[in-house]
Formats: structure tokens, C-alpha cells, sequence
């Protein structure tokens, strides 16, 4: 049983890493938002076995409002927004695909060498989980420097703080009302990011981040 409770954590935890890639890839915001849906739900599945192999009954919490708000409301009210704002489907990168891949493969061997060594001596599971906790964390700050559409940057910040649910709950979790208060601050960053990306559009008539910044340099 324990063999068989690290493979599947090992393979769910993998399988996040595996997804944060699919989004680095992505250059149409519609593909990119059912992808973070794909990792939310690869986040809940985690947290869920997670829950089951540590006996922890406030895990099913977690996984239940990952599975809910990120992979179905926070997606669909993104696509909702898209389709309100207008913004153009193709997401412009500041380096190409290919660079940014390599890049990423690099945060990834960096995350387990680091991960591995410091938490020597600790708990298998826990130790797997966090190497690739921090392999997502590092992959979604990626994806927020290297895009310029500001929604393809609030996608990266989610799939940041999914890397750090998964932390949390490899090792042993956290107490359930952190995790509530958690969610709760997440929807409410989404909301205001939502209205701020409608004054956006509305005052600027875009969302590309290099187009603000140049009008920034228009009015200094």
C-alpha cells in the first residue's frame, strides 16, 4: 500500500508539472484556460489522494474548492470576460516558445535538486511533493514574466498558487480554516483582478501590458 500510495502521488504530482508545461505552450487564451481547468482538476485529484493516505478528512475540503471555483468557475468566468472585453485569442510572448520551454525544463531540475537535498531525511511523499510544488510555483511566475496579455498573467498567478496548495498538503496540510481564508482571498484577487482588466480595456482599449507601457511613456 505505501508503494502504491507514493506512485500515485508521484504521478499526480508529476502530472501538474506535466500541465503547467501544456499552458507555458499555449499561445490562444481560450486553449490556455481549459488547460488551467485540466491543472485545477489534476490539483483536486492530489489533494484528494493527499486526503485519503494521510487520513486527513479537511483535505477533501481543499480539493473540493479547487475542483470547483478553479476548474469550472474561475475558467468560465474567464472566458466570459474575453469574450465581453473583445481581447484578441492569440497570446503574444516576450521570448519565443521554444526558449521558454528550455527555460522551464531548467526551473524544473533546479526545483528537484534543490527540493531533494534540503528536505533529506524527510517524509518520501512530502519530499516528491514539494520538489514539484516548487517546479510549479517557478513554471507559473515564468509564464507571468514571459506573456504580455495581462488575463495569460492572471492565469499564471493561479497556477502559482496551486503549486503552493500542493505544498502544503504534501506535507501534512494545514489547518482547514487557512485554507478557507486562502480561497476566499483567491476569489476575491480574481474579482478585483476582473473589474481592473474591464477599467483597462475600457480606458486603454487593450489589455497587452507592452502597449500600457508604452502609453505610459507617451504621457511622461
Amino acid at each position: 500500500m505505501d508503494r502504491l500510495a507514493f506512485d500515485i502521488a508521484h504521478l499526480l504530482a508529476g502530472g501538474l508539472v506535466l500541465v503547467s508545461f501544456m499552458m507555458l505552450y499555449q499561445d490562444r487564451l481560450y486553449a490556455l484556460l481549459n488547460i488551467f481547468a485540466v491543472h485545477a482538476l489534476v490539483l483536486a485529484a492530489s489533494v484528494g489522494w493527499q486526503a485519503h493516505i494521510q487520513d486527513a478528512p479537511h483535505l477533501y475540503v481543499t480539493a473540493g474548492i479547487a475542483l470547483v471555483f478553479k476548474g469550472l468557475v474561475i475558467p468560465m468566468a474567464l472566458h466570459r470576460m474575453i469574450q465581453r472585453l473583445g481581447i484578441h485569442r492569440e497570446i503574444e510572448t516576450v521570448i519565443g516558445v521554444g526558449p521558454t520551454m528550455l527555460a522551464g525544463m531548467g526551473l524544473v531540475a533546479l526545483s528537484v535538486a534543490v527540493m531533494l537535498q534540503v528536505t533529506e531525511g524527510a517524509d518520501p511523499i512530502a519530499r516528491e511533493d514539494l520538489a514539484f510544488a516548487l517546479a510549479v510555483v517557478l513554471l507559473g511566475l515564468l509564464m507571468m514574466v514571459t506573456r504580455r496579455n495581462a488575463v495569460s498573467q492572471v492565469v499564471g498567478f493561479m497556477s502559482l498558487e496551486n503549486g503552493l496548495v500542493l505544498a502544503a498538503t504534501g506535507a501534512r496540510g494545514m489547518p482547514l480554516v487557512v485554507e478557507i481564508s486562502v480561497a476566499f482571498s483567491i476569489l476575491i484577487a480574481f474579482i478585483v483582478i476582473g473589474i481592473f482588466l474591464f477599467r483597462i480595456r475600457e480606458r486603454f482599449d487593450t489589455v497587452d501590458v507592452q502597449a500600457l507601457d508604452r502609453h505610459r511613456g507617451e504621457r511622461q
